[in-house]
């Protein structure tokens, strides 16, 4: 299925959830940039898009500066003539383990997630906007997580950013949907990356299973299909919308 050919997305985040939605799309034939913390990796993920016959580039990038951000919608911009769609996807999962509650989280642990989570979602749209208009509009998605809707007794910060999320997207939405440009986001329950799989304690994936309404949890290529979808002419009249991807986790 070749839904995107001559889409340009830009990846902004591309380990785990990043890395298999970069595949998604480039198998569907839109052009792809990965920007990631680790820049080895992203560029990693690009050569092994270029050996399936796709287009992409890697590139090390820092979502919480302004300065990283710009560079990397104009590296998607040099290389492949615009964007057509970004998916905000990077997140501050270090800070996660220490993050409590909110009588007594460090507040070190607060402002690294919400540079991260918060103000780096609002870096990718303030430079991702503009390029997007350029091309009569496009898609801004934006990975939040079933945290927001949950009411956990702890992880605060992370609760707190993914919810501000929300009230981004839908300000993106309200303020130039009539321009073409669409703004949703795609809240996963427990995805079972890579990391997970290897540093998640086998109690924690049986209690998360327990609790959702799926025989399964999450794996990468489900979020990566959402996105796809999203990015595609099939989702073009879907806008301000948080996409629940969570095995029913919550039931909304």
């Amino acid at each position: 299925m070749q839904r995107l050919v001559n889409k340009v997305v830009v990846i902004a985040g591309g380990g785990g959830i990043g890395a298999a939605t970069a595949m998604r799309l480039a198998g569907e034939g839109a052009a792809v940039v990965i920007g990631d913390f680790d820049g080895e990796s992203a560029k990693s993920v690009a050569e092994n898009i270029h050996a399936a016959g796709g287009r992409a580039l890697g590139v090390r990038f820092d979502i919480s500066d302004d300065a990283s951000v710009a560079a990397l919608i104009a590296a998607a911009t040099e290389a492949f003539g615009g964007v057509d769609a970004v998916h905000a996807n990077a997140a501050e999962m270090n800070a996660l383990l220490e993050d409590t509650t909110a009588v007594d989280v460090s507040l070190d642990v607060f402002d690294r997630t919400i540079a991260v989570n918060l103000r780096g979602y609002l870096l990718c749209t303030r430079h991702a906007v503009p390029a997007m208009l350029k091309r009569g509009g496009g898609a801004m998605i934006y990975t939040s997580s079933a945290a927001a809707f949950m009411g956990e007794a702890e992880r605060v910060s992370y609760a707190i950013s993914k919810s501000g999320i929300h009230a981004l997207m839908r300000h993106v939405a309200s303020a130039w949907g009539k321009q073409g440009i669409r703004a949703n986001a795609v809240a996963p329950g427990l995805i079972l990356t890579d990391a997970i799989r290897a540093n998640a304690p086998s109690q924690f994936i049986a209690d998360t299973l327990a609790i959702g309404h799926s025989p399964r949890l999450g794996e990468v290529g489900d979020i990566a299909a959402a996105v796809a979808w999203l990015v595609s002419a099939d989702g073009e009249w879907v806008n301000g919308q948080v996409i629940s991807v969570d095995g029913g986790v919550t039931l909304r």
